[in-house]
C-alpha cells in the first residue's frame, strides 16, 4: 500500500509516517516511480508505535523494543534486557513527575491567600 492509504488506515499523517521511517521504526520499499510502498503488516506496526508512544516512550527507546512487540496492543515479550530498559524509563518518568509536582506546589503557593 502507498503512504496515503497507510495514513488513512491508521489515522496517522503522512508526515509522521515519514518521520517514523527516518527513525527506523517503519520500513518502506520504493516502487518504480519512487513512491513509498508498505507491506500490509505496516498497519499493525504503526499501531504498535502509537501505543508505545502513548506509554511515554521516545522513538529511540521504541526502536530498541519494537522487535519485542506483538499484536496491535504492542504486547512486549520481556527479556531481562528489555525489562531493565523499561525500568530505567519508568524511573526517569517518576523523576519527571516528582519535579513537576514540586513545581506545581511552588506555583500554587503564589495563589495562596496571604502571600
Amino acid at each position: 500500500m502507498r503512504i496515503g492509504e497507510l495514513a488513512e488506515r491508521t489515522g496517522v499523517s503522512t508526515r509522521l509516517l515519514r518521520y517514523y521511517e527516518e527513525q527506523g521504526l517503519l520500513t518502506a520499499s520504493r516502487d518504480h516511480n519512487g513512491y513509498r510502498t508498505y507491506a500490509d503488516d505496516a498497519v499493525v506496526r504503526v499501531r504498535q508505535i502509537r501505543r508505545l508512544l502513548g506509554a511515554g516512550l521516545n522513538t529511540e527507546v521504541i526502536a530498541s523494543v519494537l522487535q519485542c512487540a506483538s499484536g496491535e496492543e504492542a504486547h512486549l515479550d520481556l527479556c531481562p534486557e528489555l525489562s531493565r530498559l523499561l525500568r530505567r524509563e519508568l524511573t526517569a518518568m517518576d523523576d519527571r513527575i516528582g519535579t513537576l509536582q514540586r513545581r506545581r506546589s511552588a506555583l500554587a503557593g503564589y495563589l495562596s491567600p496571604g502571600r
